[in-house]
């Protein structure tokens, strides 16, 4: 199998050189842009299994690339973490709001930006092997039809673009309509345990959805005081 190839979106030789350093020490082939507009060229060109993207960039900033990426059908899913030095609250809920699906913050540690590296990779959706596709675990209900093997959402026939963290936080509730989910939980079985964030960035991503899903997007109920549930 083939090794994951990264691209570093970063302007900071320095920072660049470490993150690639770390990055190939683990097994990962990497390609490095010094710009947006050159990340974009490169995804163009070259299969690229997920992004570390720096959010201050000469030219288009982190966030107007995360979603300009978002925008298009051949990379809406790619895995991208932003790292940046912006760390303050609603530095990480723009982030989110952008596409991002993690957000480290510099100073950072390699292994911890490996290791959250890792886990957004783990939530890619495989490709069917010899060309057949795995049906099974099809969840169905309110005109959605999800199919986790597959990453896809189809409401009414027609396919839904979302990001691997609006995917996750959707199939967590579908497979159990009716049940309350705390913000925690879902910031758990996205993230991972160890994944520092704030209650306000599982409401950004569960507005993203409502707003993707349109009327059905009514179905994700707030349960005031506690978190969310998708409707039986």
């Amino acid at each position: 199998m083939d090794k994951p190839r990264i691209l570093v979106v970063e302007d900071d030789s320095d920072i660049q050189q470490l993150v690639s350093y770390n990055l190939i020490k683990s097994g990962f082939n990497v390609s490095c842009a010094d710009s947006g507009e050159e990340a974009l060229q490169i995804l163009e060109r070259e299969q690229v299994d997920g992004m570390i993207l720096d959010l201050m960039l000469p030219g288009k900033d982190g966030m107007e690339i995360c979603a300009q990426i978002r925008k298009q059908e051949t990379t809406s899913t790619l895995p991208i973490i932003m790292l940046t030095a912006k760390g303050e609250e609603d530095d990480i809920v723009s982030g989110l709001e952008h596409g991002a699906d993690d957000y480290v913050t510099k100073p950072f540690s390699p292994r911890v930006l490996l290791a959250r590296l890792e886990a957004v990779l783990r939530r890619k959706p495989e490709q069917p092997q010899g060309g057949h596709e795995q049906e099974e675990g099809i969840i169905s209900l309110h005109s959605m039809e999800i199919h986790p093997g597959r990453h896809e959402v189809l409401l009414e026939g027609e396919q839904i673009h979302l990001t691997i963290t609006e995917f996750t936080i959707l199939t967590l509730l579908a497979n159990r309509p009716g049940w309350v989910f705390s913000r925690q939980q879902i910031i758990d079985h996205v993230r991972g345990y160890d994944y520092m964030i704030t209650p306000r960035a599982v409401d950004v991503q569960i507005f993203g959805l409502r707003k993707k899903l349109g009327p059905t997007g009514s179905c994700i109920e707030t349960v005031r005081g506690i978190g969310y549930r998708l409707k039986e």
